[in-house]
């Protein structure tokens, strides 16, 4: 999705560390889905083509350009005067631009680009400053707007409102459109004269209003400008990100047994006719092709899984996973850095670490690849059509040939030849009648 309209720019306010998070970490950088808030907010902005982007930061200030580096340019807040002040840090890397301005927080990363783009074009020649509103379950503290048929007649903090004032629904979320030459014209003259003696942001409405300007309100779900400052506001954002990817995901063709018992990564690809059973985790990374199981309990984090697999149940497949056509893995099988051949099976109880297993190969019950020194890491290689015996303790480097049979309870310390037999166990040596002496012998000096 990219705006065919006149260029603009985006200011992502950032500059708040969020004590209420109790964090080393910038309230922005916290992830939802396995991504930070700030780079999901990033990445839907970017559908829209923005030409130029400018996130404001202050606490932490090392955290923020990192993670922006590449994206945007990053000015500077210090000290924190209010989001009026915010936004006037923009100024400098936006000397020139004359286009419209998006005004965005960076703890408010659910916003889709289709709303952002919708509050572009509710900027027009009449129009100074458009602004997104939203009607909560709980207007609370937030800012309201009183407004009819769309036009702002006036915009008012909480904490500076009238009681008929707070009786107002319709709330403020922060997000602007402005005309970048009216946008700093007005911020010029916002004054401090206030509850919380700050620069407020909206106060830029109240002046243009003052000059004869008209400026508007569009109205969007509370989910979608909903913002994080503690953690369990984090999670209150999560469980929004995954009602709407799983609602995406089912929408597609992919089935899911119980959907709020699944969780998905932001970057998580589901072909159509996938079937999920319940309670499945999945990290960042993972791609599924049609016609695949997956069966409940399972953990899946950086795998490829090809069509017409069967994961689980109680799987976990971990980064470097490569399943072709058909491969089954089943309950507590751990792979990682493991490329399984089509129709590959290995069914229970393995772990497969820094494989290789051709087409057809099967791995029986309780196989491990010993890939690990203390030291290094080292490769196993497993034929096409090789079967590997039970219990079965493979030594890497080492390789089984194709066609080659491993005998159940086998430790493999070299390598295997095609269609071969490797035995590699204590022989069995038994001993008629010696159970029944012993026990008469341990019973007697237990009853002396």
């Amino acid at each position: 999705m990219t705006s065919t309209a006149t260029p603009f720019a985006a200011i992502i306010l950032a500059a708040g560390m969020g004590t209420r998070m109790k964090s080393g970490r910038h309230k922005v950088l916290h992830p939802i889905a396995g991504k930070p808030m700030l780079r999901h907010l990033m990445d839907s902005l970017a559908e829209l083509g923005p030409a130029r982007t400018v996130v404001v930061a202050g606490a932490l200030l090392e955290q923020v350009a990192a993670e922006v580096a590449g994206r945007a340019e990053v000015a500077v807040q210090q000290p924190q005067l209010g989001t009026g002040h915010a936004v006037q840090q923009a100024q400098a890397p936006l000397a020139g631009f004359d286009g419209r301005v998006l005004i965005l927080y960076g703890d408010a990363p659910l916003v889709p680009a289709a709303t952002m783009q919708r509050l572009l074009d509710a900027l027009s020649d009449d129009v100074a400053v458009a602004v997104l509103g939203f009607r909560p379950a709980d207007p609370g503290a937030y800012g309201r707007i009183i407004a009819r048929d769309g036009s702002i007649a006036k915009m008012v903090e909480f904490k500076d409102a009238s009681p008929a004032e707070r009786a107002e629904t319709l709330c403020n979320s922060g997000l602007m459109a402005v005309n970048a030459g009216d946008l700093f014209a007005l911020l010029a003259r916002v004054t401090n004269e206030n509850a919380a003696g700050e620069y407020y942001l909206p106060d830029i409405v109240g002046l243009a209003i003052a000059d004869g300007r008209r400026c508007t309100v569009i109205e969007t779900a509370p989910d979608e400008v909903a913002g994080a400052n503690s953690r369990a506001e984090l999670a209150a954002l999560e469980a929004i990100f995954q009602r709407r990817r799983r609602a995406e995901l089912m929408a597609a063709g992919v089935s899911m047994q119980a959907p709020e018992t699944v969780f998905l990564a932001a970057d998580t690809a589901i072909a159509a006719d996938v079937f999920i059973e319940p309670f499945v985790v999945f990290g960042p990374g993972v791609r599924i092709a049609a016609g695949t199981i997956i069966r409940a309990h399972s953990h899946i984090e950086g795998a490829s899984i090809g069509p017409g697999c069967e994961i689980g149940p109680f799987a976990r497949l971990r980064p470097g996973t490569v399943l072709g056509r058909g491969v089954k893995i089943g309950n507590f099988v751990e792979t990682k850095k493991a490329v399984l051949g089509d129709g590959a099976k290995a069914n229970h109880l393995s772990y497969l670490g820094d494989a290789d297993v051709g087409p057809a190969a099967n791995i029986g019950a309780g196989t491990i690849t010993c890939n690990y020194d203390g030291f290094f890491k080292y490769k196993t290689s497993i034929g096409t059509g090789a079967f590997i015996g039970s219990n079965s303790a493979l030594v890497a480097p080492v390789t089984i040939g194709d066609g080659a049979i491993v005998g159940a309870g086998s430790t493999i310390t070299g390598d295997v030849g095609s269609d071969a037999l490797a035995v590699a166990r204590g022989r069995q040596d038994e001993r008629p009648g010696w159970a029944a002496r012993f026990r008469s012998l341990q019973s007697a000096k237990k009853g002396s």
